[in-house]
Parts: structure tokens; C-alpha cells; sequence
């Protein structure tokens, strides 16, 4: 039998995708305090993510939406981290901009350890697919299309998305910034 480079392809990024979702998994976390949620999206559900995102430029203006959304389009398959938005609990911690958990939790703050958490969570997945050399890239966009359509759970209130892709060119270089001001 003859396989194409196009099915092995995008058979080796489900592949590599399922080694981000694990190496999400075992990424340290605050106390020892697992509230990661992953998912892995493709087919029908990729495209109403994509069609989202160009929702939201249409609410907002924001273009950078709809030019991540077309990096969606161009990807077989799109992982989605969120975290649980759960204070551990701390009494002198304050990193959240609270005094307390229990002041985080009345004043409806993220817990700055949760958010830590999905950063280094976010470290580990990237370092897989680059290890993997899939061409990927940390979107913030793609995790608001994914709260907005409810792909994860309620508790979840902080995602990201990474879009992965193996083109002769990276698809996620040479974009227009849209209207992100970059000349800081």
C-alpha cells in the first residue's frame, strides 16, 4: 500500500497532539493541584471554532481573530487547554491581587497559581510539538472561540489553543498583525 505525505501527516499530528495533551498532564502544578482540562478538536467542531473566531472580529473589531481563525482552517487538528478557576485556598499568598483565596473567590479573581499552572502547562505541549518539529503556536484567540461555544466546562474560565501544522513554510509566521498595535 502507498500513503501520501498528506495522510501521514495529518495522522503524525493527531499523534503529536495526544503527546501535548500528556505532556500537559505531567507538567508540575501548584500544591500538587491538578485542574487542567485539554481537548483535542478536528473535523466539524474545528470548523465552527474557526467560524467563532471570525464571529468575534465581527463583535469586536478585533482582526486578529478571524487571521487566527484562518490558521484554524489550515490546521487538521487544534488543541484547546483551559484551567479550572479553583484558589487553593492560601491565606498569605496575595498573587492574585487578593489579599486571600477567600477574597479572590468574593471579588470572582483568577487565582494566579491556576494561571501559572496553564502557562507551564502550555510550556510542556509546545516543547513536544516542537520536539516533533509540528509547526504550532500559543493562541489566545482560540481559547475565547472555545469558552464562547462552551467546548469546555463551565469552571474553566482562562484557555488557549494550539493549532498545529506541517507545511513546507509555517503558516503562523509572515501574518498580518491586524490591528495589534506592535510598535511598542
Amino acid at each position: 500500500m502507498i500513503y501520501n505525505s498528506k495522510e501521514a501527516e495529518k495522522k503524525a499530528a493527531f499523534q503529536v497532539a495526544e503527546l501535548m495533551m500528556a505532556a500537559a498532564r505531567t507538567a508540575p502544578k501548584g500544591c500538587g493541584v491538578d485542574n487542567l482540562v485539554t481537548i483535542m478538536i478536528d473535523g466539524e467542531e474545528k470548523d465552527k471554532l474557526a467560524n467563532q473566531m471570525r464571529r468575534i472580529t465581527e463583535e469586536t473589531g478585533e482582526t486578529y481573530f478571524a487571521r487566527d481563525g484562518g490558521n484554524v482552517d489550515a490546521c487538521p487538528v487544534v488543541v484547546v487547554f483551559g484551567i479550572k478557576n479553583s484558589p487553593l485556598g492560601l491565606d498569605h499568598c496575595s498573587y492574585c491581587g487578593f489579599e486571600n483565596c477567600a477574597a479572590t473567590i468574593k471579588a470572582g479573581g483568577n487565582c494566579a497559581f491556576n494561571i501559572t499552572d496553564i502557562g507551564i502547562a502550555l510550556g510542556s505541549a509546545v516543547s513536544v510539538a516542537a520536539d516533533h518539529r509540528f509547526d504550532n503556536r500559543v493562541m489566545f484567540s482560540v481559547g475565547k472561540a472555545a469558552l464562547a461555544l462552551k467546548y469546555l466546562p463551565e469552571d474553566v474560565r482562562v484557555a488557549f489553543g494550539i493549532p498545529l501544522s506541517a507545511a513546507g513554510k509555517s503558516i503562523f509566521f509572515d501574518r498580518d498583525s491586524g490591528n495589534v498595535d506592535l510598535s511598542v
